[in-house]
């Protein structure tokens, strides 16, 4: 019987799946355990190399995920089909370090929702490290809005099956930040976030500004939503004008960056995530956080 499942939602990422596939095939782990792998609609070549690699990995399950596009869809799919009593996400466009499948084995054997480390250093240059920083290099991050619960990127997350089946899975609804929603559902269900360092996730940032910015607007925007959805579970964020206003001032204040390469990431994810909270403000007529 399946011990772990892995699962990796897909769409369009065959130009760094197969590193991903690559890591996860050299890792070993005394019980059985398995890899499902969802595609998402891909148009590309990544079901192709996800095909390639059965070979490699005689634990690797393909399952189509076409009837709807949306990362939450796929990654309830996966689960579906999935047969572990532990469950593990990963993003494919991110690789695990060497231990990283027995540690988050026992992890889970103990805990029943989990957090990994990230290595942002490996994958990216240090312009790309800039606009980001490494938010789970010593623990996972705390929100300042209600409900004010700790959360992690969704491609270092696991939990155990009885607690998924709990919170009903992943809202389909959302287009963004469905891993957020998901840690505070099972939080709110009485689970505690347990963060497990010695399990490394190596993440990969966008490195192209189009990308950067529109990635950025949306965690903005569905910061605001989450805001208003969980605005019961607390009180409110003190002054979140003087915020939203100072982070415009601070960005035009700091136009200069665009005029060197080094800091344009920088500055267009900060402009993202202004943008991205007015949005949020004028979209769902709650303050901004």
């Amino acid at each position: 019987m399946v011990k772990l499942s892995v699962i990796i939602a897909c769409f369009n990422e065959e130009a760094t799946l197969a590193d991903l596939l690559e890591s996860l095939a050299s890792q070993e782990w005394s019980k059985p355990w398995e890899i499902v792998f969802v595609d998402n609609r891909s148009t590309d070549n990544s079901l192709a190399i996800a095909k390639e690699y059965r070979k490699r990995l005689p634990n690797l399950k393909i399952v189509d995920a076409s009837g709807k596009q949306g990362k939450p869809f796929a990654l309830n799919k996966g689960i579906t089909v999935s047969e572990g009593a532990l469950i593990a996400f990963l993003d494919a466009d991110d690789l695990v370090a060497p231990g990283w499948l027995p540690v988050v084995g026992k992890a889970l054997e103990e805990h029943e929702l989990i957090a990994t480390r990230t290595d942002v250093e490996t994958l990216n240059d240090e312009n790309n490290r800039r606009y980001r920083g490494n938010v789970q290099a010593e623990g996972v991050l705390q929100i300042h809005y209600p409900p004010y619960l700790p959360h992690a990127s969704g491609g270092t997350i696991g939990i155990t099956r009885a607690l998924n089946d709990k919170i009903g899975g992943f809202d389909e609804s959302l287009r963004c930040l469905e891993d957020t929603d998901y840690l505070w559902k099972a939080q709110l269900a009485g689970a505690t976030l347990h963060y497990v360092p010695e399990a490394v996730v190596q993440v990969r940032f966008r490195d192209d500004l189009r990308g950067i910015y529109r990635q950025r607007r949306a965690y903005a925007e569905y910061n605001v939503f989450l805001s208003r959805r969980y605005r019961s579970y607390g009180d409110p964020m003190p002054h979140p004008w003087h915020s939203y206003f100072n982070g415009w001032k601070r960005l035009l204040l700091s136009l200069k960056k665009l005029r060197r390469a080094p800091s344009r990431a920088d500055w267009v994810g900060k402009l993202g995530w202004m943008v991205g909270r007015t949005r949020g403000i004028v979209k769902y007529r709650v303050p901004p956080v």
